[in-house]
């Protein structure tokens, strides 16, 4: 297999606020939102969609992009585990190594819309994290967000990748990975081909404090300090700035690709970005290459609500690279 995606998947439930008040700070940055408690607040509207979280997502994108994709999870034995296998059996993504685990439930988080930003609810059930018995090695394993115990779970992993040099890992650290802090992952960072994190992770990982309007200097340090935990390549994205990627020898950049219209929801905007960079290097492309086409998939996906609905296939994502501005491009900096 070409890809395998390993995570949590759950079940995002979008909730579209009709009343609420967004307060930033003079960067427009550190935003909260707050409601009227103790009221009854009305809503616009309720989503459900399923077999989404970080590495699903990159599993989906994959898929679409033409690589033979599988996933590594766990489900609970209920009718939203049943409706997430359903979908990924949809896309095409093999799920021989999805779990079923019954009296655990399928993780269910919530997600709080309002303009086109959002706020998730997470939780995430103590599902029992193993390596699956016979796994085949894949070309590529994709890791991202799992629960906060599963220490062992990226040791013993790190164990596998050492006995299995042929597979590539790209490393997308979730929320509980980031908090466990680089020294207990380092052995992970070190075996990673690629680490993949926006610019707030990245200052977390590494414990540094940079200016909200960082300029090239500080992601250039970003780049050189992320690499220095040993993955070969780095990528950092930066929201509306752009992303950024470095193997050692070039450093590149790529600005957002424009988007059609407002987005509607920015769900899953990372992960596609990140996805689509990993998939396009299994594919075999460029540095370069590979960075021009995250931002492609991130913008489709942020035109739809849910992570999943605006991934593209190769096909549409070559169209978009061909029809793109002049400006447009990946370029060192």
């Amino acid at each position: 297999m070409d890809f395998i995606a390993i995570g949590d998947t759950v079940v995002d439930e979008f909730i579209k606020l009709k009343e609420a008040h967004v307060s930033c700070d003079i960067n427009h940055e550190n935003c909260t939102i707050s409601m009227k408690w103790g009221d009854k607040i009305p809503y616009d509207s309720s989503i459900l969609v399923p077999a989404v979280g970080n590495a699903a997502n990159a599993a989906v994108a994959a898929a679409r992009l033409g690589l033979s994709s599988g996933f590594i999870s766990n489900v609970g034995k209920d009718k939203f585990g049943d409706d997430i296998l359903e979908t990924f059996i949809k896309e095409g993504v093999d799920t021989q190594y999805v779990a079923v685990n019954d009296g655990i439930p399928t993780n269910h988080h919530y997600v709080l819309s309002y303009d086109s930003e959002r706020t998730i609810l997470i939780r995430h059930e103590a599902y029992p994290y193993i390596i699956p018995e016979g796994l085949t090695p894949p070309k590529w394993l994709y890791l991202s967000s799992l629960g906060e115990h599963s220490e062992a779970f990226h040791n013993e992993l790190a164990k596998w990748l050492r006995g299995h040099p042929e597979t590539k890992l790209a490393f997308q650290p979730g929320t509980f990975q980031i908090k466990m802090g680089k020294e207990k992952l380092a052995e992970l960072y070190a075996l990673a081909e690629v680490v993949a994190v926006n610019k707030e992770e990245a200052e977390k990982i590494l414990g540094l404090g940079l200016p909200a309007q960082a300029g090239e200097a500080d992601i250039k340090e970003l780049l050189e300090k992320m690499r220095a935990l040993g993955p070969k390549i780095v990528l950092i994205t930066d929201g509306p700035n752009g992303a950024y990627a470095s193997d050692g020898v070039e450093m590149l950049k790529v600005p957002m690709y424009p988007d059609p219209a407002p987005p509607k929801n920015r769900t899953g905007a990372g992960d596609a970005m990140t996805s689509t960079f990993v998939a396009a290097l299994a594919l075999g492309k460029s540095l370069t290459d590979a960075l021009a086409w995250g931002p492609i998939n991130s913008m489709s996906v942020v035109q739809h609500v849910g992570a999943q609905k605006g991934l593209l296939s190769r096909d549409a994502l070559l169209k978009y690279l061909a029809d793109a501005p002049a400006e447009y491009r990946a370029q060192s900096f």
